[in-house]
C-alpha cells in the first residue's frame, strides 16, 4: 500500500507542475495576443483605416515604398527615390482618410 502512495504522490507533483508550466504559457501568450490587438487597433484607430489584415498589409507595404524611396535618395538616385515617395504616399493617402 505505501508503494501505492508514493508513486500517487509522486503523479500529483508532475501533474501539478505540468499544469504549472501550461497555466503559466496560457498567460504569457494571453497576454501577448491582447498586446497585440491593442497595438494594432490603435495604431489603426489613429490612421484612420480599417484594422483588416488587407489594411495592415497596405499600410506595411506603403511605408516599405517611403523606406525605398529615401534610400535610393540617399544612394543619389533622385528620379527613381522621387517615384518611391510619390507612389508611396499615393497609396497611404489613399489609405489613409
Amino acid at each position: 500500500m505505501e508503494t501505492n502512495d508514493f508513486f500517487h504522490s509522486i503523479g500529483e507533483m508532475l501533474g501539478a507542475a505540468i499544469r504549472l508550466v501550461v497555466q503559466g504559457l496560457q498567460w504569457i501568450f494571453g497576454n501577448l495576443y491582447g498586446a497585440i490587438d491593442s497595438f494594432i487597433h490603435g495604431l489603426t484607430g489613429a490612421l484612420g483605416i480599417d484594422s483588416s489584415w488587407f489594411g495592415i498589409l497596405l499600410l506595411v507595404i506603403g511605408l516599405a515604398m517611403l523606406y525605398a524611396g529615401l534610400r535610393a535618395l540617399l544612394r543619389r538616385a533622385f528620379v527613381g527615390g522621387v517615384l518611391w515617395i510619390v507612389i508611396g504616399l499615393i497609396l497611404l493617402s489613399w489609405l489613409i482618410h
